[in-house]
């Protein structure tokens, strides 16, 4: 279950000469609905136009399926957003569009920028009228404003001036193009189907379009698509990779496959290595819905504990960690989860669950599991203590709002009222992913941003106990 986190955003495109692509979209777009159920939105290319529908809410709400299915555009885009950068509003709502000398640009972004005041004051020096505060819209009017005959050089250039995280697709001129900053921080993937090309920030926005999973576009690359072809061109020089752990703890659907790995085995080794690392004596182990149900798999598979839904989670109640106040939150939390007395009462229960943020969330978990008359309750994360925000496209509190930020474990335990509490190890994590640590970005857990953040999100300890908190 999510404590603090806001998903990064999903986006999709399909590209296919002669097909009407929205439906397909539209269904890629549900099924990235757990990235962003803030709005959604969709661009089509339709006899030389440009074609746009948005709206607040979930895909369901917000895009009316027979209207996108009278498109006859065989190239589009679509997008579902959280707001971690620029209020929840229509204007923020994407696909973005913004007038240039090849016409209408519509843009879907997932990420995030850094250094986007410096970007914004640019922006409007050059001229460019700027409206909405997302940096989904400097992007677009940084593509604008350059020189280059050419848009597709045009947005080669542009991606030279970005810094920070962002995986986008740019729908133009009749053309579709896709771009993914040098870090590879966020995911994109690559889909072929019937002669043609889709798009989409996670594999399983293919699952149920006809689209064969073709791989990733790759850090730092350009790929143009245009009647059916496909052209790539490597843009960003290589640096070192820096994909976001927190797709495979979290973000990201156990359905996907990102960098080659199953989300859902790695969720699973995951938590077979926190059995290991952090055994307990206990009767049953139960997960924390959704997100720590595979590691709570491995956990009680390694372990040999019996494995139990004891946990229900109600799908129609907004996420807790979007409430304003902690009495609100755990109101919230109470009215999502509820626990099955019958399972629990009496019993030594281990609850494992993804991660731990500011940790008012897992504190009232904790607490409903007992008042159903649990003996014990033993907490198991499935991820490495949070100690550091993140700034590529996740909103996370201020690093003084971490739970793990200053704290040690035991005294993190005392504030959560468990009875113990374990948190997977970083090697073990990395030994989980089967990826080599250098190709992650694990900034939120030990402060080692793969490119420059702002300062002010640090608290009172700002960066100075940097060096000294990786090394303990």
């Amino acid at each position: 279950m999510n404590h603090g986190w806001r998903e990064a955003c999903g986006i999709v495109a399909f590209s296919v000469p002669g097909q009407r692509v929205a439906p397909r979209l539209l269904l890629g777009l549900l099924a990235l609905q757990h990235r962003g159920q803030e709005s959604a939105g969709i661009a089509g290319w339709e006899d030389g136009r440009l074609r746009l529908e948005r709206g607040m809410g979930l895909v369901s709400q917000a895009l009316d399926p027979e209207r996108l299915a009278a498109w006859s555009a065989d190239i589009a885009v679509g997008h579902v957003r959280y707001a971690t950068v620029g209020e929840s509003a229509p204007a923020h709502a994407q696909p973005l569009v913004v007038s240039s000398r090849w016409g209408p640009i519509a843009i879907a972004h997932n990420g995030t920028l850094v250094g986007v005041r410096s970007l914004r004051a640019q922006l409007a020096a050059a001229g460019a009228r700027i409206e909405t505060a997302t940096d989904t819209e400097l992007m677009a009017h940084l593509v604008a404003l350059q020189p280059e005959p050419r848009l597709e050089d045009a947005i080669a250039a542009a991606m030279r001036q970005l810094e920070g995280a962002f995986s986008v697709v740019l729908l133009a001129e009749g053309r579709l193009y896709a771009l993914r900053d040098a870090h590879a921080i966020r995911p994109l993937s690559l889909g072929r189907l019937d002669g043609g090309w889709a798009v989409a920030s996670e594999s399983c926005a293919f699952d149920h379009t006809g689209v064969h999973d073709a791989g990733e576009i790759g850090p730092g690359e350009l790929c143009v698509i245009e009647r059916g072809r496909l052209r790539r061109r490597q843009v960003l020089a290589p640096v070192r990779e820096a994909r976001c752990v927190f797709e495979y703890i979290y973000f990201a659907r156990p359905d996907s496959v990102i960098a080659g790995r199953s989300v859902h085995r790695v969720r699973e080794r995951m938590g077979a290595r926190l059995a290991e690392q952090h055994p307990v004596e206990a009767d049953l182990v139960v997960p924390v819905p959704d997100s720590g149900l595979a590691p709570a798999l491995g956990f009680a598979r390694r372990s040999g504990i019996r494995f139990e839904l004891a946990l229900v989670k109600s799908r129609y109640i907004g996420r807790s960690f979007i409430e304003a106040g902690e009495k609100r939150r755990a109101a919230a939390v109470r009215r999502k989860l509820n626990v099955v007395r019958e399972l629990v009462a009496g019993q030594r229960v281990v609850l494992v669950d993804d991660s731990i943020v500011r940790g008012t969330t897992s504190a009232r978990i904790v607490a409903i599991v007992r008042e159903a008359g649990a003996r014990e309750v033993h907490l198991r994360v499935a991820s490495p203590p949070i100690r550091w925000p993140c700034f590529y496209g996740v909103d996370t509190a201020n690093r003084i709002e971490l739970i793990a930020s200053e704290a040690r474990v035991e005294e993190i335990r005392l504030r959560l009222g468990a009875d113990s509490l374990g948190y997977l190890g970083q090697d073990a994590l990395v030994d989980a992913l089967e990826l080599e640590r250098s190709r992650l970005c694990m900034a939120c857990l030990d402060g080692s941003y793969p490119t420059p953040v702002p300062e002010a999100h640090f608290g009172p300890a700002g960066r100075s106990d940097d060096a000294e908190e990786r090394e303990r």
